[in-house]
């Protein structure tokens, strides 16, 4: 599936992702490649970004507020104050704050 996380400064994230974890208004959850079509409200948290079978993401390439997970290669976290999320046809839109 097709991440694009966008801030109003820059597009921070836009790449092929196998999943991505959100910290939704009644709870973190995760979407996967052929989710259900879903709009949701975000709160303060950290997007976990899961790209572990995309070996063409290149680390130092993405913006400095994107960070990789210490223990795992294949993870990054972009923490964010708030934001909405849509995600539909395999294409996931964040526009975070």
């Amino acid at each position: 599936m097709y991440l694009e996380i966008v801030s109003t400064e820059a597009t921070l994230f836009s790449n092929e992702v196998d999943s991505v974890v959100v910290p939704g208004v009644n709870g973190e959850f995760e979407m996967l490649k052929n989710h259900a079509p879903i709009v949701s409200l975000l709160k303060e948290g950290t997007i976990k970004i899961h790209t572990h079978t995309q070996s063409h993401l290149v680390f130092d390439e993405l913006p400095a507020e994107v960070h990789k997970h210490l223990d795992d290669d294949k993870t990054f976290l972009l923490k964010i104050k708030s934001g909405t999320i849509e995600m539909k046809d395999n294409k996931v839109i964040i526009l975070a704050d």
